[in-house]
């Protein structure tokens, strides 16, 4: 009896269940259901327009989508084109891989001033994601901070003090591009609550920050004095080269360049202060040669790169604290399974998604053998119906590329494409190409008429 599997989200983790599901479950039927109009998630929303290498990913991922038994519905938000409860009576087995994308509070005074922001909003904003292209966040200004010490916060700072020569070969959104470029910035702080010991940065990001044509680094050099310690041999040798790499951009050349990119650390934050906009900010030292005191960094944008969470879901259990679904190695509920982000949290890199599809797939092929599902349900019939009957306009596979294509045929060299940011822009494209497109739709990919939403 065929195993009607829904992932909801088409993110890595996502995609890495499908792959799985198919290596295990030789009669499985896997539809993936995304509220955005494209695939892929944080590879195309995420991860910095100038890191290409890192978006090749998603042509493995393509490779499943393109099975015959994996369908994708773009642009079907769950919850308001179709209930959770609704799709756990069409399919066999559930996956939450909907990520955490919405930004951890800093919780201190000052943080809803204009001028300061999510991580999740800005970088969103500069790889075009619907939801937050029109942010037009505050840039004037000749000094940003980012509070953070992780990969993110590295990228944003990066994308900030990046010349446009050097973006020239990104996927940066014209509107972005320009914003950034007319900004005025100079100075970007990278600040974090804990020592130079402490970073989360990866070695291979952490070294591009010595080849920026615009900008050289400043690091006091007494804040690298500091003793690494971890029960675990891997972690303390990614803690030692990641403070080499430090000691190595501290000790570069200063002065010739026009824009300064600062490490900060043992900073705690302890209020943002301004009128209406971002002034300054008010941090705690916490280093003990001078633990207690405070120092207040001048700014006009603030960007908050210290985690994410999800969102809740109606009739899953959530924890607000924790920000993901409760879960027992991803078992949420009956037939209800958790992976990437949503299981266990905003942490590792996007191949840190593989195992948890991997253990997803196997546990639904294990449930499945042990007390079959029951009585034969319906899967995407059912989807694909209630869809129809709601006017749900549904963006498929074959839309999906024939919206890539358009994308990158738009690019100007050497960018690898030109990004469509709403879903009117896509519409249109597809609507162009329809007419165009003298041998109709692909039987296996399409989906009941359906009107925009």
């Amino acid at each position: 009896m065929p195993v009607a599997v829904a992932i909801v989200g088409a993110g890595p983790a996502g995609f890495y269940t499908a792959e799985a599901l198919l290596e295990v479950l030789p009669d499985v039927r896997i539809d993936i259901i995304e509220r955005l109009a494209t695939p892929f998630g944080l590879i195309r929303a995420g991860v910095a327009p100038d890191h290409q290498s890192t978006k090749l990913v998603s042509r493995r991922f393509e490779q499943t989508a393109l099975q015959d038994v994996v369908h994708f519905y773009g642009n079907v938000p769950v919850g308001e084109a179709v209930s959770l409860s609704e799709l756990r009576s069409f399919y066999d087995a559930i996956v939450l891989a909907v990520g955490a994308g919405i930004d951890r509070p800093l919780g201190i005074p000052g943080e809803n001033l204009e001028g300061v922001y999510g991580s999740a909003l800005f970088v969103g904003w500069y790889n075009g994601h619907p939801d937050f292209r029109d942010l037009q966040p505050r840039l004037a200004t000749s000094s940003a901070i980012v509070i953070g010490n992780g990969n993110v916060a590295l990228d944003v700072a990066r994308v900030l003090v990046k010349s446009p020569a050097e973006m020239v070969s990104s996927d940066l959104p014209d509107y972005a591009a320009a914003a950034i470029a007319a900004s005025g910035i100079r100075d970007v702080h990278i600040v974090g609550r804990r020592t130079a010991a402490d970073v989360k940065f990866t070695a291979a990001e952490l070294r591009e920050i010595g080849q920026l044509a615009e900008c050289e680094t400043v690091i006091d050099p007494a804040d690298l004095a500091v003793p690494v310690s971890a029960a675990d041999t891997r972690d303390r040798r990614l803690r030692e080269k990641n403070l080499a790499i430090l000691r190595g951009l501290a000790a570069g050349p200063h002065g010739g360049k026009p824009k300064r990119l600062h490490f900060r650390f043992n900073l705690t934050p302890v209020a943002i202060e301004g009128g209406d906009t971002v002034e300054a900010m008010l941090f705690r030292r916490t280093h003990p040669r001078d633990q207690g005191s405070q120092e207040r960094l001048c700014c006009g944008l603030v960007v908050a790169a210290i985690g994410y969470r999800a969102s809740p879901l109606d009739g899953i259990p959530f924890s607000a604290s924790r920000g993901l679904y409760p879960n027992d190695d991803g078992r949420v509920a009956p037939s209800v399974y958790a992976v990437g982000w949503a299981k266990r949290g905003p942490s590792g890199v996007i191949g840190s998604n593989r195992p948890d599809g991997e253990v997803c797939a196997a546990q639904i092929a294990a449930d499945a053998a042990a007390r079959p599902f029951g009585p034969a349900k319906p899967g995407r019939k059912a989807l694909e119906r209630v869809l129809s009957e709601r006017r749900v306009r549904t963006i498929t596979f074959d839309d999906w590329q024939k919206i890539d294509a358009a994308e990158v045929a738009g690019a100007r060299h050497p960018a690898p494409r030109r990004k469509f940011t709403t879903l009117g822009e896509m519409l249109s494209v597809l609507a162009d190409r329809g007419r165009r497109d003298v041998s109709g739709d692909d039987a296996k990919r399409s989906t009941p008429m359906m009107q925009d939403r």
